[in-house]
């Protein structure tokens, strides 16, 4: 078992997560969102960020505003629904939760 497709399926299945982690702070275009992640050491590329992008806004969690850029096309910013503040609420208490429960199996004896 090779450690990097654990590693690589856990970061995917916090990356979720993490979107509307990083856009609770404030409205971003999908480059600020990569680098916001790479920078954080979850590299991510544009083909796995917008499917991402696109359900948690079909789902009614992100909603977005274009904007003109002075670099070329308009630029679509993404931001949180309030549904989307609720549901990361709770995906909050869901990761504390988690946290708690690995801390006490690391701790068992």
């Amino acid at each position: 078992m090779k450690i990097e497709n654990s590693k690589a399926q856990m970061r995917k299945g916090i990356l979720e997560y993490c979107i509307l982690l990083i856009l609770d702070k404030k409205d971003l275009y999908t480059t600020d969102i990569i680098n916001a992640l790479k920078e954080n050491d979850l590299i991510v590329v544009e083909g796995t960020l917008y499917p991402l992008l696109t359900r948690q806004k079909n789902a009614g969690l992100l909603g977005y505003r274009w904007e003109e850029s002075t670099q070329g096309p308009p630029r679509k910013y993404y931001s949180l629904t309030e549904k989307g503040r609720a549901y990361l609420k709770e995906l909050d208490e869901s990761w504390e939760a988690l946290i708690n429960s690995i801390n006490s199996i690391k701790n068992y004896s």
